[in-house]
């Protein structure tokens, strides 16, 4: 068993890692939730694999828990899911003292930690990450969001868990497309902070597409210790945070105009976004072509997409782009490449060149400013 700790101060945290880790979630309840009751939000996919037994280790911390089931996908992450788990959590008579455990990916991860942020002005809550993509990065950090029409994850709050518990056994349960979504986030990871994990995951990535418990015990703690690292310096975005942005500029606006559909699931519009980030980072001059071909080579041995067949029109894209949190006085700043490990934030990249990189063409050359 790993244990990363975040250190925020009164908001500190530990996130607790291996085979196993659910065993912990009592002990952390019976911490965390002294009112004795928890409303466990999950969904639909996840409620008949993990649900009961969740249920049981709460019961034996002395936490009388009732399980919600959201239907899965992006689109749970709404207003209108939001409002019915206010409603679920006025019926239990939930108090001060009582919690919410999300028990899913990054959707519920949001979800529940919003309706936590927000109902009586702040319930503890703890996260339970079951796919690869929250395990190491969305189950980590405390942001937490609902999407909106106009924009992915545009209300929201930056609300800390009161301890993470992430047991890697979860990821057996995930179908192979899942899986390979989340691996788009370990990339991210090692291709902005840290050059040795991108070594071992080119190396070792058989093993890793294997899932390997050992291997993938070790891969998950070092990217929360990336992460942790990186919130802990920068908690709510305004500097350093902003290299975690590495790959979803025009991710999330191919993910929007998709329509945040099962066409295009998030970690798969993330590796597209790095692959054209890394080909405007070559074009800007930031970044040799053989870093980047580095990058892309291991997003492909991860069967992840790095190109669109049809990428949207610049038109669609300057849209979309207007409308993310990135955005600043109507021009949206990127993550560049600089090398394998280290990235700089807040460029601008010329929107001739958007549509080539998504393309998996050479944008014209100098597009960064």
């Amino acid at each position: 068993m790993r244990s990363v700790r975040v250190h925020l101060g009164e908001r500190s945290y530990s996130i607790s890692i291996g085979r196993g880790a659910l065993g912990r979630l009592g002990q952390a309840a019976k911490r965390f939730f002294p009112g004795g009751r928890a409303l466990v939000v999950t969904d639909r996919n996840v409620a008949p694999i993990l649900g009961e037994r969740v249920l049981r280790a709460l019961g034996r911390g002395g936490c009388d828990a009732s399980l919600c089931a959201v239907p899965a996908g992006e689109r749970s992450k709404s207003l209108a899911q939001l409002s019915k788990l206010f409603d679920r959590l006025a019926a239990l008579r939930i108090e001060r003292g009582c919690g919410v455990v999300a028990l899913g990916g990054g959707v519920v991860g949001d979800l529940a930690g919003f309706a936590a942020a927000a109902y009586l002005r702040g319930l503890p809550y703890i996260q339970v990450p079951t796919s690869l993509l929250a395990l190491v990065d969305s189950a980590v950090g405390g942001k937490t969001a609902v999407d909106h029409k106009a924009g992915k994850n545009l209300i929201g709050a930056f609300y800390q868990p009161a301890a993470v518990i992430a047991d890697v056994a979860a990821l057996r349960t995930l179908p192979e497309r899942h899986y390979r979504a989340g691996l788009a986030e370990v990339v991210k990871h090692a291709a902005i902070a840290d050059p040795r994990l991108f070594s071992f995951l080119e190396k070792n990535a058989a093993r890793v597409r294997r899932r390997e418990a050992g291997v993938m015990e070790r891969v998950v703690a070092l990217n929360c210790r990336i992460k942790a690292r990186v919130v802990e310096a920068d908690e709510r975005e305004a500097g350093v945070r902003e290299t975690l942005n590495f790959g979803h500029t025009l991710g999330h606006a191919v993910e929007m105009l998709a329509g945040y559909s099962s066409s295009l699931y998030h970690g798969e519009a993330v590796a597209i976004g790095m692959a054209a980030a890394a080909r405007l980072s070559v074009s800007a001059g930031k970044c040799g072509a053989p870093d980047a071909e580095r990058l892309v080579a291991l997003l492909e041995r991860f069967g992840l997409p790095v190109a669109l067949r049809k990428p949207p029109a610049t038109a669609a894209l300057r849209s979309a782009l207007a409308r993310d949190k990135k955005t600043r006085k109507g021009m949206p700043k990127f993550v560049l490449m600089d090398r394998i490990g280290s990235v700089t934030t807040g460029l601008e990249v010329p929107p001739s060149g958007w549509r080539a990189a998504l393309a998996g063409g050479a944008p014209p050359a100098g597009g960064g400013s």
